[in-house]
């Protein structure tokens, strides 16, 4: 019957002893057995020794401890000292006890585990091109779970890693996302393809850890092989917010150009353009008093007054049913009292409301419907 005054940890299987020091004798008792009779002190222990009365403390008091965290090689090393380890008295447990908290009074500052760690502690602090390089020269397995580098990667990246692997190992990529992330990338893929890879998932039950862990490193040793790009933009998101900005004559004549030297481009560019003809159609009426409360109320009046387009005349009336009833009244009648409105005037309205709206998008405030939800 084991005494209440030890630390029980798991038996060795083999007869073996205690590792390299030998079993300590119950408090207050001789021999046990032919061990020896003296108490074992806490100094006299290996560090790994310690390491593991420590931890079998912590997991008989219920404490949370996240092992999986630590190289697998620790893991291994600390399970075989526990495999090796018998009974410890309570004189050595409070030795190792309080020599493990006053190593905790004394800590003063603590580092990230790993190179994992200290990038993401760095993130936004250090440039993209340093953090990838490192990420390269470290290696994937570095960075512990390669799946949490693929889950944080958007939709369509992720759809574009499927669809150049094989059908099941897009299936083992689909399974190990949660559910709303999966179901974006689904939708970015060719419905046919999509299909193939769902049905695969049925084929997956008897993937094994190790298998699965070698997808994720690969998958993610491609991420981190791509090569750094200079913009995070396409070229016809760039050139689209460049016209955006520019006069509606010049963007136009540079359109037509475009579309005679490069239709595909000249469509792109088209899409990522943003004028003020386009707000009827992108913008949902619960945002139009977000918008209000950034603008001026003379650039609104100038570009009301100066819209005469089709499409610029919709916006007109998008923006004066959306808003506060007294605000489109006073609107209307300073409108009906300014008169014709110089191109220049006019346009540098328009371009003042345009840019006014792309950062309420860019600071998340607003949301425009995109052209699949329009479809």
């Amino acid at each position: 019957m084991l005494q209440d005054d030890m630390l029980a940890l798991p038996m060795t299987t083999n007869g073996g002893g205690m590792g390299d020091f030998s079993a300590p004798a119950p408090a207050g008792m001789g021999g046990m057995g032919g061990m020896g009779g003296s108490s074992l002190s806490a100094p006299k222990l290996s560090g790994k020794a310690k390491a593991a009365i420590v931890v079998r403390l912590l997991l008989n008091e219920g404490a949370d401890i996240p092992i999986e965290d630590l190289p697998d090689e620790l893991q291994m090393e600390l399970t075989q000292q526990m495999g090796k380890m018998r009974l410890i008295d309570r004189e050595t447990l409070y030795a190792v006890a309080s020599e493990f908290a006053e190593m905790l009074d004394n800590v003063g500052l603590t580092f990230p585990n790993g190179l994992a760690g200290a990038l993401t502690a760095m993130d936004g602090r250090i440039s993209r091109q340093t953090a990838s390089r490192l990420r390269k020269e470290a290696g994937v397995r570095q960075f512990g779970d390669p799946w949490e580098r693929l889950k944080a990667l958007p939709p369509e990246d992720l759809a574009a890693l499927a669809e150049a692997e094989s059908i099941e190992v897009a299936a083992v990529l689909l399974s190990k996302l949660d559910t709303a992330k999966a179901a974006k990338m689904l939708m970015h893929l060719p419905g046919n393809v999509a299909r193939q890879i769902t049905y695969a998932v049925s084929h997956t039950s008897n993937v094994t850890p190790e298998t699965v862990d070698r997808i994720g490193l690969s998958l993610a040793g491609q991420v981190e092989a791509r090569p750094d790009l200079a913009f995070e933009t396409t070229p016809g998101q760039r050139v689209g917010a460049i016209l955006t900005e520019a006069a509606a004559a010049k963007r136009e004549e540079v359109l037509i150009a475009l579309e005679e030297e490069d239709e595909a481009f000249a469509t792109d560019v088209r899409k990522a353009i943003f004028t003020y003809g386009l707000l009827a159609q992108r913008m949902q009426p619960l945002d139009v008093p977000k918008l209000m409360r950034v603008l001026a109320l003379p650039e609104l009046v100038t570009a009301i007054a100066f819209a005469t387009e089709e499409d610029d005349i919709a916006t007109n009336e998008f923006l004066l049913d959306n808003m506060s009833s007294r605000m489109a009244t006073n609107i209307r009648e300073e409108v009906a009292e300014r008169g014709k409105v110089k191109r220049n005037d006019g346009e540098a309205a328009f371009g003042l409301i345009v840019s006014a709206m792309r950062d309420l998008i860019t600071t998340g405030e607003i949301e425009l419907i995109s052209e699949e939800d329009e479809e």
